[in-house]
């Protein structure tokens, strides 16, 4: 990121990214969409604020930094991100496990 700060869209509760859908302590990530380049912290978010429907992450752009742990703000790819083992490669902190449940909804099989 390079000291940006990422904006995060979507019904945010606090800066971790956590949502008014998943506000877990494990709920800090949020995920770029592919349709938008825009951050939103799930899908449901995305569908209330965005306007246009979600696309999928095509396999061949798994190299692209889209998912922003909201515990250290670091972009991982969706690559490091699909094999982190639901934790932060930078900062060690926990993400949502339960999380991989929706990944159909983000990234193409």
């Amino acid at each position: 990121m390079d000291g940006l700060t990422v904006k995060v869209l979507g019904a945010t509760v606090d800066s971790f990214t956590r949502c008014t859908h998943y506000h877990s302590e494990k709920d800090i990530i949020a995920i770029k969409f592919h349709c938008c380049r825009d951050y939103y912290p799930c899908y449901q978010c995305h569908e209330e604020h965005a306007d246009h429907p979600i696309t999928l992450w095509p396999k061949d752009k798994f190299h692209t930094k889209a998912i922003l742990c909201g515990n250290c703000k670091n972009e991982l790819t969706i690559n490091e991100y699909l094999n982190s083992q639901s934790i932060c490669l930078t900062c060690k902190a926990a993400f949502n496990p339960g999380c991989q449940l929706h990944y159909h909804l983000y990234f193409e099989k």
